[in-house]
């Protein structure tokens, strides 16, 4: 049995069956405690729904860098008559060490029906379309952050003028606080760096 073991994996690989579960077990105890509220993010081969570091093996790096489109987003907890603003954002640019282009916005979509969200839809108005994680090379690890707010019944969320004019340099909190989205219900993070390092 142990013998038809490693062909039993490659089997599944060819079948596209087999999803990655990576590990937390590098992380620092800040970047895994960032993780809460039951948000989960799931790419082709890749399920998220815990802080975590994207292994390079299966080219997970590459391809969460350079193929995969948005991911989809879940939320069990998204209560069907609220609408929810969900933020991913890149804490680190240009590198952890030095971020003076942080926050930069990589997507953010506003009005977004909770019945949807619960079932991995994003029924909303995307503000900043998708941009995937795109870490430059010899920059180490960036966090990329999901975060998931309740927006204010009545509320019309959306990026001034200078906002749209840039996806770096952006002020999070300042936005935060203006349409008063309060502490976010849900939040995960996964930390990547350029799939050639």
């Amino acid at each position: 049995m142990a013998v038809l073991a490693p062909f039993l994996v490659l089997f599944g690989f060819i079948l596209g069956i087999h999803k990655v579960e990576p590990t937390q077990d590098t992380l620092d105890s800040l970047d895994a405690s960032f993780c809460h509220g039951g948000l989960e993010v799931n790419y082709p081969e890749l399920d998220i729904d815990k802080c975590l570091i994207i292994p390079k093996d299966l080219k997970l790096r590459e391809k969460i860098s350079t193929v995969w489109k948005a991911p989809q987003v879940y939320f069990s907890g998204a209560q069907k008559e609220k609408m929810y603003v969900l933020v991913m954002v890149d804490p680190d640019a240009p590198s952890r060490t030095k971020q003076t282009s942080a926050y930069w916005r990589h997507w953010l979509v506003v009005n977004i029906k909770g019945n949807a969200l619960k079932k991995g839809k994003l029924q909303g108005t995307a503000l900043t379309e998708y941009h995937p994680p795109t870490p430059p090379q010899k920059t180490g690890f960036h966090r990329y952050q999901f975060i998931l707010f309740e927006q204010p019944p009545h509320t019309a969320v959306s990026l001034a003028d200078q906002e749209r004019s840039s996806r770096g340099k952006w002020d999070f909190q300042a936005f935060i606080t203006r349409f008063g989205l309060g502490e976010p219900v849900a939040s995960l993070q996964f930390l990547t760096q350029n799939f050639k390092d």
